[in-house]
């Protein structure tokens, strides 16, 4: 019998065998409780925290569940100490519950242990949002909702809210079953299981939490179906003007509701309608130190709040979603990574993780295109090498990233590729003008304004650009369906979320179930380097597996098919 391939320490880390027959089996089990935090080529490590055991139960599975895949794959038993914290921290999910206060008159936190409910009383930062006892719990002031949850999600203690929602003025929308082409349309099996989720099955009101799906794989549907559950008014909110231009795209094309039902709040326009799209930019910006346009839109009845990229939701974004707990909050994102630590505030204030599903297995149905992940490492010249050493550490990243010798491996890469749709995606403007004034390409910035942007961009879906360089406006929401190779140049130091996101802009199905191919061009031994081994970690988990290539002096990739790796060599 083959070795089993998993190891689960006391310290509630696990460590994967890659090379067992079992590691993509065991992998797939694991990723619904546990985060990937490093894989070298030949084990991974993952971790369970309370967070990942909270959203695992929140989308359905039960600590038993969790325990029996462990044990499926484990070479030893599962030290009690971390079978001891999965059960506890699973069950604390719903020990504390908010509900309307028997009497009607507010909110209510009760559960089914009252020494835990003394215990919380005992908590200062839960205390001044508990009021008078009230059976076997405390009235809560409804204006208190969000912030409650927030502080009980910090004590270790996250409430199960049940306190339903605020219906909102009624909308009816419909899903067309033909799109604006005459196309056949119809929602996939698994956005309907996203939406369901999501609605719950009528004998709870849930209407809040999260969907996580990779980038080309429907978001805005599902967040179209929602709409249709709910019928009622809604605002939308997104990260850049193309994206609501793209919302507001899907809408008119997929779903009964006409061009006057749809309004747009943005710097140029404020237009508030039944279906109101604005950008998370515009809703955090203060004049003279007040959140206006917030406390504009906070003033129409919504019944339901879309959150695009939730994993982008700005720090001021969170403390206004705090007042919004009566209406129903969707968000979607690709990721829940976040790179601030504000993971438990997408948990406690939009809502717990209600769906996810691999992203290999949508490849494997032909949801979302193949995909290749491929890392070409170049050396640094002579005079950039001895420019970062003798750098300091905080400008050798940029030194790094911004080789010239890229350059070369580009051309490579762009000759390999002549009749495909490319994106050349980097960090730095200085880097990404160098770029462009070798290729004579188009090139958008958060300097391109707006229309021009979209121009560029319906250029590119055409065909009439084969080749377009992007800097990190475009890594959110921008559907260039076509596109089938990208080429990183540099990114946000070992940001997973921006890996994932970009590995996202060419993932959307392509005619004939064409493949993919994602490039991440990388200077060898230097920071970069190891960044890059961390901006990975969340696809490895999702399991693809980058193949290592080595440039030669010009810059073109070596031939390196004796020595391809499977995984990056440590992190």
């Amino acid at each position: 019998m083959d070795r089993l391939p998993l190891i689960v320490q006391s310290d509630r880390t696990l460590l994967l065998e890659v090379n067992n027959p079992l590691f993509e089996e065991a992998r797939d089990s694991l990723v619904g409780f546990a985060e990937l935090v490093k894989s070298p080529e030949h084990v991974h490590t993952y971790r369970i925290s309370s967070l990942s055991l909270w959203n695992a139960v929140a989308s359905g599975l039960t600590p038993p569940d969790m325990l029996s895949r462990l044990s499926r794959y484990a070479q030893y038993p599962i030290p009690p100490e971390v079978a001891a914290f999965i059960d506890d921290q699973g069950r604390r999910y719903g020990k504390l519950r908010l509900e309307v206060a028997p009497d009607g008159h507010g909110l209510w936190l009760t559960g089914p242990d009252p020494l835990l409910l003394t215990q919380m009383k005992k908590h200062k930062s839960v205390e001044p949002f508990l009021g008078e006892i009230l059976e076997s719990g405390f009235r809560i002031d409804p204006a208190h909702r969000g912030l409650l949850k927030q502080a009980l999600a910090k004590t270790g203690w996250p409430a199960d809210d049940r306190a339903g929602y605020t219906p909102g003025l009624p909308l009816t929308v419909k899903l067309k079953d033909h799109d604006g082409s005459g196309q056949k349309f119809q929602l996939r099996p698994y956005q309907h299981d996203a939406i369901r989720s999501f609605w719950g099955d009528g004998s709870v009101d849930r209407g809040s939490g999260v969907i996580v799906l990779p980038c080309g794989a429907g978001k805005t549907l599902v967040g179209l179906g929602a709409m249709e559950k709910v019928q009622a008014h809604t605002l939308i909110l997104t990260t850049s003007l193309a994206s609501l231009h793209q919302w507001r795209d899907e809408l008119l094309d997929k779903t009964s509701l006409k061009a006057d039902d749809i309004g747009e709040y943005s710097a140029r326009v404020k237009s508030i309608k039944p279906v109101t799209l604005t950008t998370y930019q515009l809703l955090s910006h203060r004049i003279k130190g007040e959140y206006a346009h917030f406390h504009e839109l906070d003033s129409h009845d919504w019944g339901l709040i879309i959150y695009d990229e939730v994993h982008l939701l700005p720090a001021p974004v969170f403390r206004l979603t705090a007042s919004l707990q009566a209406r129903r909050r969707l968000g979607l994102t690709a990721t829940l990574i976040r790179e601030d630590g504000h993971s438990d505030d997408v948990f406690s204030l939009i809502g717990p993780k209600r769906f996810d599903m691999a992203w290999k297995e949508l490849e494997q149905q032909g949801w979302i295109a193949q995909a290749s992940c491929r890392e070409i490492r170049v050396s640094l010249p002579q005079s950039w090498r001895e420019r970062y050493a003798s750098a300091e550490d905080t400008d050798r990243a940029r030194i790094a990233a911004s080789n010239p010798a890229k350059i070369g491996t580009i051309l490579e890469i762009l000759a390999d590729h002549p009749d495909d749709h490319i994106l050349i995606i980097g960090q730095y403007l200085d880097q990404l003008e160098q770029i462009q004034k070798q290729l004579n390409a188009p090139i958008i910035t958060g300097k391109t304004p707006p229309p021009e942007r979209e121009k560029l961009y319906h250029k590119f879906r055409t065909g009439k650009i084969p080749v377009l360089i992007v800097s990190k406006v475009a890594n959110f929401s921008i559907d260039l369906p076509d596109a089938n190779v990208a080429i990183q140049v540099s990114g946000a130091f070992g940001s997973r979320q921006e890996e994932a996101q970009r590995l996202g802009r060419i993932l959307r199905p392509k005619k004939n179930r064409g493949a993919a191919t994602f490039y991440t061009i990388v200077s060898e031994d230097t920071k970069e380097q190891d960044f890059a081994q961390k901006r990975q970690l969340f696809l490895c988990e999702q399991g693809y597996r980058y193949d290592i290539a080595h440039a030669d002096e010009t810059g073109a990739p070596r031939d390196t098919s004796q020595q391809v790796i499977q995984f990056p060599r440590g992190i």
